[in-house]
């Protein structure tokens, strides 16, 4: 007789990708053709639309997107109303202005293969458009500054919204912590601040991105990016305060270490 558990564990493990979007029906095209050409295509590719009054919605039907109409205000809202409808047993998270290397499917799914102990991935960028002199050293600057501020606050890697995976059942366990109904906060960010407590975050360092330089076109609207980064982190607090975060997840990972331990000498 099959084992069920066995069974189920022979099966393929299936992936969605969700595309949050608001009135980018051009750079959604981009990206959906994108992922057209993927080595390893998607099971599903979900569609939110966080209220466009262009095309966008129309545009993702026809490259064959579920399309699903979140009518919340803002990134987190749309974001998680993706990643509840997603069927997938992964997720994938990228947005509309994205150009996903033909090959980010499949290292993201070989990656997670690999570590079956990590619950969420993230992945590098590379800007696709605006000055070529100034795309590889913004490029740095830019995910450099990101990962320096995320990695003090969280004490743990960060996620990258442009770039991302979860298993879906890492989602399920924290879907309702999340702050979805906040349109003033980093998804990404806040995202790693539910998922990092109690699951571990890694780096898909093969999971080639292209994304747009669009945030420095635009002086006001990068001041309201940072400003959303610092309220990412202190709506958190007192709770999330750095040392008392930092604290918690090493006496965490001190007693998950010791119970690992007696696991290996045959202690219970």
């Amino acid at each position: 007789m099959t084992d069920p558990a066995r069974a189920r564990g022979a099966q393929a493990v299936t992936v969605s990708v969700v595309i949050p979007v608001k009135d980018d029906e051009r750079e959604l095209a981009r990206c959906l053709r994108a992922l057209e050409l993927q080595t390893r295509r998607p099971d599903e590719v979900v569609v939110v639309d966080n209220g466009s009054t262009d095309a966008s919605a129309a545009v993702a039907r026809e490259y064959g997107a579920r399309v699903i109409r979140c009518e919340t205000p803002g990134i987190p809202a749309a974001s998680a109303a993706g990643y509840d409808a997603a069927l997938g047993d992964v997720i994938l998270r990228l947005d509309a202005d994205c150009i996903p290397a033909a090959s980010w499917i499949g290292a993201m799914m070989g990656a997670f293969d690999r570590r079956p102990g990590v619950a969420a991935l993230s992945g590098g960028a590379r800007f696709v458009d605006g000055p070529r002199a100034l795309r590889v050293t913004l490029a740095a600057t830019y995910l450099g500054a990101y990962a320096i501020v995320a990695l003090l606050s969280l004490g743990h890697l960060p996620l990258f919204g442009s770039n991302l995976g979860m298993r879906r059942e890492a989602w399920e366990r924290i879907r309702w912590s999340v702050h979805r109904g906040d349109p003033e906060v980093h998804d990404d960010f806040d995202l790693a601040f539910h998922l990092g407590e109690r699951c571990r975050i890694g780096y898909a360092r093969d999971a080639a991105m292209g994304i747009s330089m669009r945030p420095f076109t635009d002086g006001r609207a990068f001041a309201r990016r940072v400003w959303r980064g610092v309220r990412s982190v202190v709506v958190h607090w007192p709770r999330d305060f750095p040392p008392v975060r930092w604290t918690r997840l090493l006496l965490r990972r001190m007693l998950r270490g010791a119970k690992a331990r007696c696991v290996r000498s045959g202690r219970t």
